[in-house]
C-alpha cells in the first residue's frame, strides 16, 4: 500500500505539503500541488480513511435513521440524502427503528460512538429525547417530523395545507361525511393532517366527527384495510375517504374493492401521498404527491451547512404541496336543486 512518503519523495515535497493538497488546504504553490496530484495518480494514492477521521475529528459519514425503507416515501427521500452527500464527498449509513423510540436511541448512541459528521432524524418521538444524543456536538437535521424538545434544523412539508385542500376538494363535490384513515402512531405528521381534515370541514360549517376518524398502524396495509372496513361498514358511511400515506391508501383501496364498491360512484377518495401507479388505477386517483426527492436534497443540505457553519441560527423549511385532482372524486354528491342536505 503506498504511504504519504512515498507521494512526498515522488514529488519532492514534504509530507506535510501532500496533506495540505490531499485536504485542499491554501499555502502550496500551484507547482507543488500539481506535483503531489500527479504522484498520487501515478502511484494510485488512496488516501486512508483511519487517519483523515483522527485528522478532521469526525468521519465523511452521514448517519440517516428513518422508521421504514420499505415505505416508497422513505425510499426516494433517501435517494435526494445520498446525491446530495455523494456530490460533496460523504458516504451514507441507513438505520430502520421502525418507529421504536429504543431503536432510535441505540442508532443515535452508534452515529456518536463512530463520530459521523452528521445526522438526518425522521424521529419516533417528538419529545423524551436524551440531549447528549442531540446536543449539538453532531450536526442533526430533522426530516418530516417535528421534535419540540431540542432545538433543531428541521425540514417538512405543509401537512396542514395539503390536508385541507385534499378534504376541501372531497366537500366541494358535495361529500358531508368523510372518514379518514390517519395514523396510530404519535407524530406530528399525523396530528398535523388531522387538523388540515378539521380545518377543511369548518370552513363547510361541518363539525369533526371523532367516529370517522379511524388510527391504523401506518406501516401496515392490512390494519389500514381493517379500518377501512369498519368505516365502510358504518350504519350511515362515509362517502368520501381521506388516507394518511401510501400504506394507508393501499389498505383502504383494498377495503373498497372487498365490499365491491365502486370508485366514485358509491365512495370518493384522496390520498396525502401519490403512488407511482396512480394513474393506471381506474378511475386514477386524485393525490397530495409530497416532495419526496427534494425533501431529502434538502435535509441534507441543510446539514452540509450545519457542518461547515456550526453556529448558525437554527432554520425550519416547510416544502409547499398541491392537489393533482384525477378521477377518484368524480361523482358530485350534491343534492338536486330544491332539495335539502343535512350538515
Amino acid at each position: 500500500m503506498t504511504t504519504v512518503k512515498e507521494v512526498a519523495k515522488r514529488a519532492g515535497v514534504s509530507t506535510a505539503t501532500v496533506s495540505r493538497v490531499l485536504n485542499d488546504i491554501p499555502n502550496v504553490t500551484p507547482d507543488a500541488r500539481k506535483r503531489v496530484q500527479d504522484a498520487v495518480q501515478a502511484l494510485n494514492y488512496r488516501p486512508s480513511r483511519v487517519a483523515r477521521r483522527l485528522r478532521i475529528k469526525h468521519t465523511q459519514v452521514i448517519g440517516l435513521i428513518i422508521s421504514d425503507i420499505q415505505n416508497l416515501f422513505f425510499t426516494s427521500v433517501t435517494r435526494g440524502i445520498e446525491d446530495i452527500a455523494s456530490r460533496n464527498g460523504y458516504s451514507l449509513i441507513l438505520c430502520n427503528t421502525d418507529e421504536d423510540a429504543d431503536r432510535e436511541r441505540v442508532y443515535l448512541e452508534v452515529m456518536h460512538a463512530e463520530n459521523v459528521a452528521g445526522i438526518i432524524l425522521a424521529s419516533a418521538t417528538e419529545t423524551g429525547h436524551d440531549p447528549e444524543l442531540l446536543n449539538g456536538r453532531i450536526p442533526v437535521v430533522a426530516l418530516d417530523r417535528l421534535i419540540t424538545d431540542v432545538q433543531l434544523d428541521t425540514v417538512l412539508v405543509d401537512n396542514v395545507g395539503g390536508a385541507e385542500t385534499a378534504v376541501a376538494h372531497l366537500l366541494s363535490h358535495g361529500h358531508r361525511r368523510i372518514g379518514m384513515i390517519s395514523s396510530q402512531q404519535q407524530l406530528t405528521t399525523a396530528r398535523e393532517r388531522e387538523d388540515g381534515y378539521g380545518r377543511a370541514l369548518k370552513e363547510f360549517g361541518l363539525p369533526v366527527e371523532p367516529s370517522l376518524i379511524r388510527k391504523a398502524d401506518v406501516r401496515q396495509i392490512a390494519d389500514s384495510r381493517r379500518q377501512a372496513l369498519d368505516l365502510l361498514a358504518l350504519p350511515d358511511r362515509p362517502t368520501a375517504l381521506f388516507t394518511f400515506n401510501n400504506t394507508t391508501t393501499l389498505g383502504t383501496l383494498t377495503a373498497i374493492q372487498e365490499r365491491g364498491l365502486r370508485i366514485p360512484d358509491d365512495v370518493a377518495v384522496a390520498a396525502f401521498d401519490d403512488l407511482p401507479w396512480a394513474t393506471l388505477l381506474d378511475p386514477p386517483l386524485t393525490a397530495v404527491p409530497q416532495p419526496t426527492y427534494e425533501l431529502g436534497k434538502t435535509a441534507a443540505e441543510m446539514l452540509l451547512a450545519r457542518i461547515a457553519n456550526p453556529h448558525r441560527p437554527t432554520t425550519q423549511n416547510r416544502l409547499s404541496l398541491d392537489l393533482v385532482v384525477r378521477e377518484s372524486c368524480g361523482a358530485d354528491h350534491r343534492p338536486p336543486d330544491g332539495v335539502a342536505q343535512a350538515v
